[in-house]
């Protein structure tokens, strides 16, 4: 009697459940913001990427509205078919603005955006170098570009550097690819070091500001900005769906650089154009990060302000270190974790569990808005000392 082939799917579900990485979805009723409606209840969102609160901000809504009664639901096809809008290349323009590069090209998401450029800027006789905790998107797209990938351990610029001094002549072209921020530590890269070593064994740098655009540096250009590492050359990836509120993604670089991706990334030649609503919302969102600093200022406030009340109040709290609006409370394992998040959901806080394999240890993600109210912000102080 023939084998199921498909018999193997419902041993492998077995097995998540067993080790307690089972994932399954919440659902949101409401509008975006420093509390929505998680399945019929009313919480304090601490699980959200929508740093600056923008993504129930009126003006994004309204500039989206407008869009669609103008061009429509969707953009209809690629760039270079029937995809194109002159919101499109305002959207590249602005940010390529914040971004102080000479230019930028919009992709349908920051996914699509690190799967193409990775791929089409190194292949099989080159070589890359990756830090070990970086987002999926960078290491699926080390993967399809045919490449030698060789980790590094995280954030150690040491070893990079042997890396490099051992592999580097073996190949025709290097790729260094990081995070800036870490979306599920909250650290930053050593991006100036990194810098130093790319321009020391003459390879491409790309760093992926997803979770800095907006929220990191003077203007909120991001973590190239806070370093001050403007105008060096090298490649940075962005996404509009998180500080932003929209979606899609960009890069940002020279403009040799841009006009050889719309060439040759595959994700941007054969995907359907960002749509209209979405590129609208992202070129109000970086019209307000440019003009309106206030709503950057009060996510710092309350960063600092929680990581306070944390030092005061929870002393004995094991959080991992930290430079970034991203708070994370390392947990012994994913039955704990999965037990907290529970926990705080029961008392009316929104931070779910993180665990394996999305990250080596289990903890839970703390994600700070400045649209929280320093209420807000204390509730989950008194509930996370309830519980521990």
């Amino acid at each position: 009697m023939p084998i199921n082939p498909y018999g193997w799917i419902e041993e492998s579900l077995t097995t998540i459940h067993r080790a307690d990485w089972y994932r399954s979805v919440q659902t949101i009723q409401s509008l975006p913001g420093a509390t929505v409606l998680l399945e019929g209840r009313l919480v304090i969102n601490f699980a959200s990427n929508d740093y600056l609160g923008l993504a129930g901000d009126q003006r994004l809504i309204a500039a989206a509205t407008a869009a669609l009664k103008e061009y429509g639901t969707g953009s209809t096809g690629s760039r270079l078919l029937s995809g194109q809008r002159k919101l499109h290349r305002d959207l590249e323009k602005a940010i390529a603005s914040l971004k102080q590069t000479e230019d930028s090209v919009v992709f349908s998401s920051g996914y699509l955006a690190n799967i193409g450029a990775i791929s089409a800027l190194v292949g099989k006789r080159d070589l890359i170098l990756s830090d070990q905790y970086n987002h999926s998107s960078l290491k699926n797209g080390a993967i399809l570009s045919g490449a030698t990938v060789i980790e590094y351990p995280h954030c150690d610029v040491t070893t990079l550097t042997t890396q490099l001094t051992q592999q580097r002549q073996n190949y025709r072209r290097c790729l260094i690819i990081t995070d800036s921020v870490f979306s599920m530590d909250g650290d930053l890269c050593p991006l100036p070091a990194l810098l130093k070593a790319a321009e020391e064994f003459s390879s491409m740098l790309l760093v992926d500001e997803a979770h800095a655009t907006g929220v990191m540096g003077k203007t909120g250009a991001g973590c190239v900005e806070h370093f001050e590492c403007t105008g060096r050359q090298l490649i940075q990836i962005g996404t509009l769906s998180k500080a932003l509120g929209s979606l899609g993604g960009y890069i940002a670089g020279s403009a040799t650089l841009v006009d050889f991706l719309r060439n040759r990334a595959p994700s941007w030649i054969y995907t359907t154009a960002l749509s209209p609503a979405d590129t609208a919302a992202a070129l109000v969102a970086i019209n307000i990060v440019q003009h309106e600093p206030i709503g950057r200022i009060q996510l710092w406030r309350n960063v600092d302000y929680l990581k306070d009340l944390f030092l005061e109040q929870l002393p004995n709290l094991k959080l991992l270190p930290s430079e970034s609006p991203i708070l994370c409370l390392q947990l012994p394992t994913p039955a704990d974790a999965l037990k907290v998040g529970q926990q705080l959901k029961s008392a009316g806080i929104f931070a779910p569990a993180i665990r394996p394999p999305t990250v080596p240890t289990s903890r839970i993600r703390i994600s700070v808005m400045a649209t929280h109210e320093l209420a807000q912000i204390e509730q989950l102080v008194e509930v996370l000392k309830g519980i521990n």
